[in-house]
This record gives C-alpha cells, structure tokens and sequence, in this order.
C-alpha cells in the first residue's frame, strides 16, 4: 500500500477533500480486499512468466484464448476469474505450489 505524506493528507483534509484507501472509498470488507490483491497477484505473476517464455499472442494460441483475452488477464480485469488466472499460470508451467507462494505473498 502507497502511504501519503502526512503533511499533503493534512493540507488535503483541511481543504475539504475526503483521504483514505482505495478499500475504504468502494467500502470492501477485509476479506474482499484480500481477494482483491489476490487477483492483482495472480495476474502480475502471469504477466511475469508469459513474457519470459512468449508473445502475448502465441500464449493465446496455446490456451485457446484470444490476444484481447490474455490483455486481460494480466491486466487484473474485473471481469477474469480467480480459477482462469491459475488455468493460465499453469499453462506457463508453474507448478501448484508456485501458486499458492504466490496466494501466500499476499497481506
């Protein structure tokens, strides 16, 4: 998490302006924030692999996806699934162990 210099907060807050984080403004509970920076982890992680072994759109092709898809997934799209973000770090060749480090790095 970006912490904000106390005198910038201070100077904000007395001129009327509302600080806080990005999981008090959508008002997500503890457990949605984690699922949250899971799926940002997941997605980086992917990012990180896919372009150590290829082209966004030759990984496409290997997992029946489209170029636009694989955008997606790495960019942490709301609209991406926690269980296609593993199928696709799988398919870069991590083992589910490199999964659940990556889960685990989170909070």
């Amino acid at each position: 998490m970006i912490m904000m210099d106390i005198s910038k907060r201070k100077r904000l807050e007395s001129k009327g302006w509302k600080v806080g984080s990005v999981s008090e403004f959508l008002e997500l509970t503890p457990e949605e924030a984690i699922v949250v920076e899971i799926k940002l982890a997941l997605s980086q992680s992917l990012k990180e692999r896919r372009q150590k072994l290829m082209a966004q759109s030759d990984f496409a092709s290997k997992i029946s996806s489209s170029q636009s898809g694989i955008t997606k997934d790495e960019n942490d799209d709301a609209s991406v699934s926690i269980e296609l973000l593993i199928r696709a770090i799988l398919a870069t060749g991590a083992t589910p162990k490199e999964i659940g480090e990556i889960i685990a790095s989170v909070g």
